[in-house]
């Protein structure tokens, strides 16, 4: 009897490991899965911002040398004429007839930006990711000025990771950027969680991650 109830126990406890090996088998192809959809999606983003890191860190090492670009023109009277009257709003664009002709004109493109109407001028900036640009207009004589300051594709790419004059296109995919990132991270975490019992140095290593930053941030940044 004692062999027989020892053998029906081993049988009722058979089924507990083996459930407890399928539902871990089930979030490791979850994790897995989750883990490099987000790195296909995130790689080139991390690459981009941790090339981007780097420059920004060395920016007052890198050299760069401004390219001005200055243009003048006149506005033909018919499009003046849509220019005497001030709108409603001081930071209405241009209208769109006008902000054709100066596109062709200066090669500047002030289509749909908010100008500064003052009584003698429409300003328009047109700042991008490794520019400054701006376009005036005088509204007495229709003189037109502009004028593009390109500082490289250093700063370019430097603006890209500050979101700086970027647009909203490159403000929504941050946002996703950074939402695959955390994904890859977190996916990246639980994995580590699950084998590090066969991976004694893990934890350590995932301290000695943590442990740096936050020294230097708490005793060397002043």
């Amino acid at each position: 009897m004692d062999a027989r109830t020892s053998m029906d126990e081993l049988r009722s406890k058979a089924p507990a490991p083996r459930a407890s090996r399928k539902v871990r088998s089930w979030w490791l192809k979850q994790l897995h899965s989750w883990h490099w959809i987000s790195a296909a999606v995130s790689l080139i983003g991390m690459m981009l911002f941790a090339i981007t890191g780097f420059t920004l860190n060395h920016a007052a090492s890198i050299g760069a040398t401004p390219k001005v670009t200055q243009n003048e023109a006149t506005l033909a009277a018919p499009l003046l004429a849509q220019l005497e009257a001030t709108p409603a709003a001081r930071d209405a664009p241009l209208p769109d007839a006008v902000a054709d002709a100066v596109t062709k004109a200066v090669h500047l493109d002030p289509r749909g930006r908010a100008a500064e109407w003052s009584e003698d001028e429409v300003y328009v900036a047109m700042p991008g990711p490794g520019r400054d640009a701006w376009v005036s207009i005088d509204r007495t004589s229709g003189a037109i000025s502009s004028e593009l300051t390109d500082r490289g594709w250093i700063s370019y790419i430097n603006d890209l990771h500050k979101g700086r004059n970027t647009g909203s296109a490159w403000f929504w995919f941050i946002d996703v950027f950074a939402a695959a990132c955390i994904v890859f991270t977190l996916t990246g975490l639980l994995l580590l969680q699950l084998h590090a019992r066969h991976r004694p140095s893990t934890w350590p290593l995932v301290g000695v991650g943590l442990a740096i930053p936050l020294i230097i941030a708490l005793f060397f940044i002043h």
